[in-house]
């Protein structure tokens, strides 16, 4: 998700892509994602393992420097 074209990235895993898209929309879930009014999903991936999902967070965050951001 980001808060606009060139704007402040998140990178997060869920289970339910469409209740926690709904959330960050309308500034439901305190934050970083409130914080820096991130309300645009701009990619996601789907995987079956939620175990896969979290490595690939790790490592995009690795790659974009975002290691240090809160969940």
């Amino acid at each position: 998700m980001a808060s606009k074209h060139y704007g402040t990235l998140y990178i997060g895993v869920t289970s339910n892509l469409v209740a926690r898209v709904y959330e960050h929309k309308n500034d439901l879930v305190d934050g970083f994602t409130k914080k820096y009014s991130i309300h645009t999903l701009v990619y996601y991936l789907q995987f079956e393992d939620i175990e896969a999902a979290i490595l690939e967070e790790k490592r995009l965050k690795m790659e974009t420097g975002m290691e240090n951001q809160a969940d």
